[in-house]
């Protein structure tokens, strides 16, 4: 399957307008936002766990990075409620299972083998940074060469300047309403903007969002 796998376009997902894919797993859906591949793939979904639900022990070959929404998401390192984000490494393996029943964004096989960083944050108990304008506030998550990955607060009536994005940039709006001069996104939108793309993001009712920056590299001319 490929699906959103041209990195040199912007692609905007609304994910609450997305079917929900039974996964070869009974009690695991999927809401599939972008994917190169078939059931190992580089991949970003939303995966829902029904309670009870325990997944087979499996391995990460290119890593695994996801923030849990909703529910309690678990593996025998530990368990991770609303807000965790967690990054396993590439060659790690887990045996995740829920209680209650859980939601999670999740990316696959989207790192590099080289980073061997295992990171879990309670984002809820976490310490915030100032942003570089009023009204923002950064909570950084992981960050690996040029890429970085931070949750990003926008207080009501915050604008940033004009800027590109090195690299790229991507993002899944958790809260409120983000906003650029392309359009309104609110919670549950996947936004991903090619290499030195550029925007005036703002938002006038305030939100939360998921960044990733610098992991989309330049897309070389081809040669016949």
């Amino acid at each position: 399957m490929k699906l959103h796998t041209d990195t040199s376009v912007r692609v905007t997902v609304q994910s609450k307008d997305l079917p929900w894919v039974d996964s070869p797993v009974p009690g695991v859906q999927r809401q599939l936002i972008e994917r190169d591949g078939d059931e190992v793939a580089r991949a970003t979904s939303i995966v829902r766990y029904a309670a009870g639900m325990t997944f087979f022990s499996h391995e990460h070959e290119l890593g695994e990075e996801f923030i849990v929404l909703e529910g309690d998401f678990n593996d025998e390192y530990g368990s991770y409620g609303p807000g965790t984000y967690v990054k396993n490494p590439p060659g790690s393996r887990h045996t995740p299972f829920t209680v209650h029943g859980c939601t999670i964004l999740v990316k696959l096989r989207h790192m590099e083998k080289n980073d061997t960083e295992r990171v879990v944050i309670d984002t809820a108990n976490a310490e915030w940074f100032p942003g570089t304008v009023p009204g923002l506030s950064v909570l950084p998550l992981s960050e690996f060469g040029t890429t970085h990955t931070a949750l990003v607060r926008w207080q009501p009536g915050t604008y940033f300047k004009m800027h590109n994005h090195f690299g790229g940039e991507e993002i899944f709006v958790l809260e409120g309403m983000f906003q650029d001069e392309n359009g309104n996104y609110p919670a549950g939108t996947w936004i991903r903007s090619p290499h030195m793309s550029a925007h005036v993001p703002f938002s006038e009712n305030g939100c939360l969002i998921l960044v990733k920056v610098g992991h989309l590299p330049p897309i070389k001319n081809k040669i016949f």
